[in-house]
């Protein structure tokens, strides 16, 4: 074969193989790991799953209705948004590819009309974009061993938010989305970061103390967990110590 008749068919190779490969769609470059949109990046437990999404390399969309309140930083784009404004919603979510949203509905008199009108929005957001949507959802949505709703035995000045984020995850049962409801224990706040935990499903976890609860950073550890390897598709979750 003589130099230049091998040098023809290289290039014919190259050609045959370039025409069968097909072309990247630009929604399909995705950030490896995940890349996220926030909702709700300043808040108590979304500041936590934001500081340990970027500690673990992710690059957040941070949206919150007072983005100056959003820690700055490497991998992290502060963007101010109304949860409800479906339209902005969207636009936001195309440019991640995972939904989180970390709202509660505290902010009316209203819990169940404001924590419908968010959840509304991001599952429509989600069903547009194609998107998983992973929701920051309660404690009261759990249910106790014995078969009763955590709900129902909680005091008055926290049933309502308790009642509307059931209603939150009821309705996305109904759904065709990706998502994951994820509670927390009965207790949750501010303090370490151990990695220790346990996981569960529909059901309040607790110690050997009969307590509930968790830490906000291994809550927020164990949801980007949830994120980088699903566990948990259009299922409830939970987590305690």
């Amino acid at each position: 074969m003589t130099l230049r008749l091998a040098s023809l068919l290289a290039v014919i190779g190259l050609a045959l193989a370039n025409s069968a490969a097909p072309p990247v769609r630009a929604d399909e470059a995705r950030h490896t790991p995940p890349s996220i949109l926030l909702v709700g990046a300043s808040g108590m437990i979304g500041s936590r799953i934001l500081n340990e999404a970027v500690s673990r390399g992710h690059y957040v969309i941070a949206a919150a209705r007072h983005p100056e309140k959003i820690a700055t930083g490497a991998n992290i784009h502060p963007v101010k948004l109304d949860a409800t404004d479906e339209k902005a919603f969207i636009e936001a979510a195309r440019h991640a590819d995972v939904i989180v949203l970390a709202t509660s509905p505290r902010g009316g008199t209203d819990p169940l009309k404001e924590a419908k009108a968010v959840s509304d929005a991001a599952i429509a957001t989600a069903r547009v974009t194609h998107r998983r949507l992973v929701v920051v959802g309660g404690a009261g949505s759990l249910n106790f061993p014995d078969g009763r709703h955590v709900v129902d035995t909680l005091p008055a000045a926290y049933r309502g938010e308790a009642l509307a984020m059931r209603a939150v995850l009821e309705t996305l049962k109904t759904t065709n989305i990706d998502w994951t409801f994820f509670s927390p224990a009965m207790s949750i706040a501010p303090g370490e970061h151990t990695g220790k935990y346990r996981l569960g499903t529909t059901v309040v976890l607790t110690d050997s103390k009969g307590e509930s609860r968790i830490s906000a950073e291994d809550y927020a550890d164990a949801l980007v967990k949830e994120l980088e390897k699903p566990a948990h598709l259009r299922a409830q979750m939970t987590i305690a110590y």
